[in-house]
């Protein structure tokens, strides 16, 4: 990839702003992404090519910024959030057993085989597709309040759960990859947290800003990708490096001028270029030639859906179900893995993806519905406590 298409990719990328604009629309600006990426990629024109090594790689850059961004943006240090974490827990396990029986089914229905995975790629809620929609959309309130740990938790552990499900001969590697992520995320936190109670990162912050050295930002960037490179190495997905690095320093409390300079990099540069990279990535083409795996993709969604609508037996208001409905990383992760493992059946991968895609497609008419009666700025619930 050169310059004239990273050109493109650029101008293209304004599509989601210019979708997203009218508000009476309600929509992400991901949605516009996505889709102009599947119509210049495989699935449309060919003229994105996402095997492509440095599309590739940007795009693994904006994913690792995009899961880090959505972890900065779960406000744990805000106290109204913690009598939440419970109910967040209780749901997102209620989901998680519904899923197991729906993916079980799924598996069994279509001959795959696959029982384990479909259950934690249903049970999956994807914050890097969440809190943007319900950041674009403004959207607040006790619900949303709820629904943040709900997201987290159900994110987090699908992560770790993934590689286990995918891949049971090489389960106890990818455990082990997953604690040493983890691990490392707990030590960058005690570490920022004792240099922020010294008074290190108040002072390298005036140096920062007296000089226009970057250095917060270039700090945690270095940090990211450490983390980033050791997930690559114990066999971890970089979403789990980039989410557990964002609650750190959420934990932590993340300076507002570094929250500036993460937002222009990830919103206007990587973040883009990722999405428009996962659109590319999508083949409905090899659909076609498999079409009961058309069938898959749309049970996989439905399942999804109902998983996380159910939550309305507990108290939780359907539009928020649907809202929490939404998966990225882990199925693209696991089409991923499957295709480099030779794990899935022939069109299998692309049906993952394409229910991913449809899962997006409930979340934004679960925020649709709930930006029609929501005013007050997600501002409000994001700042720390």
């Amino acid at each position: 990839m050169g310059f004239t298409q990273l050109s493109v990719i650029c101008a293209i990328g304004l599509i989601g702003p210019l979708l997203a604009y009218p508000r009476g629309w309600h929509l992400p600006v991901v949605l516009g992404e996505l889709v102009v990426g599947a119509i210049l990629g495989k699935t449309g024109f060919g003229y994105l090519h996402s095997s492509d090594p440095t599309f590739t790689f940007l795009g693994d850059v904006g994913f690792a910024l995009v899961m880090f961004v959505a972890g900065t943006h779960v406000p744990v240090r805000d106290p109204k959030i913690r009598p939440a974490l419970t109910k967040g827990a209780i749901r997102a396990v209620a989901v998680g057993v519904i899923a197991g029986g729906l993916g079980y089914a799924l598996a069994g229905v279509f001959g795959t085989g696959h029982g384990p995975l479909y259950a934690v790629l249903t049970a999956s809620s994807s914050a890097a597709i969440i809190l943007p929609i319900i950041d674009s959309l403004s959207l607040s309130g006790d619900g949303i309040l709820g629904l943040l740990p709900q997201v987290a938790i159900a994110d987090a552990a699908c992560i770790v759960a993934l590689p286990l499900a995918i891949d049971p001969p090489h389960a106890t590697r990818a455990a082990l990859g997953a604690v040493a992520v983890i691990a490392a995320a707990v030590v960058v936190f005690v570490l920022l947290r004792y240099f922020e109670q010294r008074g290190t990162r108040e002072h390298l912050h005036q140096i920062s800003e007296e000089r226009s050295f970057a250095l917060e930002l270039r700090i945690q960037l270095a940090i990211l990708f450490g983390i980033a490179a050791l997930a690559v190495q114990t066999h971890v997905s970089i979403m789990l490096a980039g989410f557990a690095f964002g609650l750190a320093v959420a934990a932590v409390g993340e300076p507002r001028r570094l929250a500036k300079q993460l937002f222009a990099v990830t919103e206007g540069f990587l973040g883009p270029v990722y999405f428009i990279w996962l659109g590319a990535e999508l083949n409905l083409r090899e659909l076609v030639s498999h079409p009961k795996m058309i069938g898959l993709a749309v049970g996989l969604a439905v399942a999804a859906g109902v998983a996380h609508a159910l939550m309305r037996l507990v108290g939780q208001g359907l539009p928020y179900g649907m809202l929490a409905a939404a998966q990225l990383g882990v199925p693209v992760s696991a089409a991923t893995i499957g295709a480099q493992l030779h794990l899935l059946k022939p069109g299998e991968g692309s049906a993952l993806m394409l229910a991913a895609m449809l899962t997006i497609a409930i979340s934004v008419a679960g925020g649709s519905l709930l930006a029609s009666g929501s005013t007050r700025p997600l501002k409000a619930v994001d700042s720390p406590g």
